[in-house]
């Protein structure tokens, strides 16, 4: 049986699609799942990330990785899907033709909205170019900052987008960055808010994936 594909996208740079790409590709491997991750991002954040998880691990690698283009991406993935449980694809931060390939693959678009309305607005391409391929897409409320009026509008703002939106939040904390920079996943250390984080939002991929 294929593995499932998670495209990570969002139209705006800056939102946090690698670090959540990332800590979901660990989080899956918490679950005891096999893993690759795949780069579409000229940029190449992911594929850094993996080369200093690589380099900082001894022995083989956890998951596997690799490259594509845009329009690769559909033999890339199904490719890695036939020999692992969860792929994870990072795109780069466009709403257009270009990103079609990436969203018509995946078994679920992850949308990451960090706490600010020009995110949000953002997110309306994005959302729109999945509904037209016909795939679901979730919301992950990122960089959240609790009791605050932003987070509550822009909370309201994204249900208003009738597109389903993740239970679980990821706060703006300090290890996301710090883990992203060291190779690893903010749940890969002692138990935190974090990793708990983390940990159930990788629990609520996993049940949409397995009940789609």
């Amino acid at each position: 049986m294929a593995g499932y594909v998670v495209t990570v996208a969002q139209q705006k740079g800056g939102s946090g699609k690698t670090t959540l790409a990332a800590n979901l590709a660990t989080g899956f491997l918490r679950q005891g799942r096999t893993v690759a991750v795949v780069d579409t991002d000229p940029q190449g954040s992911l594929g850094r990330w993996f080369m200093t998880r690589l380099e900082a691990g001894e022995g083989e690698p956890d998951m596997e990785f690799s490259t594509s283009s845009a329009w690769g991406i559909t033999y890339e993935t199904r490719k890695l899907a036939s020999s692992h449980d969860v792929v994870i694809v990072d795109t780069p931060p466009k709403a257009d033709s270009d990103l079609r390939p990436a969203l018509r693959c995946a078994d679920l678009v992850v949308v990451p909205v960090s706490m600010s309305h020009v995110d949000l607005w953002a997110t309306e391409g994005v959302l729109d170019l999945a509904r037209r391929e016909g795939k679901e897409a979730l919301i992950v409320l990122n960089r959240a900052r609790a009791n605050t009026r932003l987070g509550a509008e822009v909370t309201q703002k994204a249900a208003e987008l009738m597109a389903r939106i993740a239970v679980t939040q990821i706060a703006n904390r300090v290890i996301y960055a710090e883990a992203l920079g060291r190779g690893r996943g903010a749940a890969e250390g002692a138990k935190s808010p974090a990793r708990d984080e983390v940990d159930a939002l990788t629990a609520e991929v996993a049940e949409l994936l397995s009940s789609g």
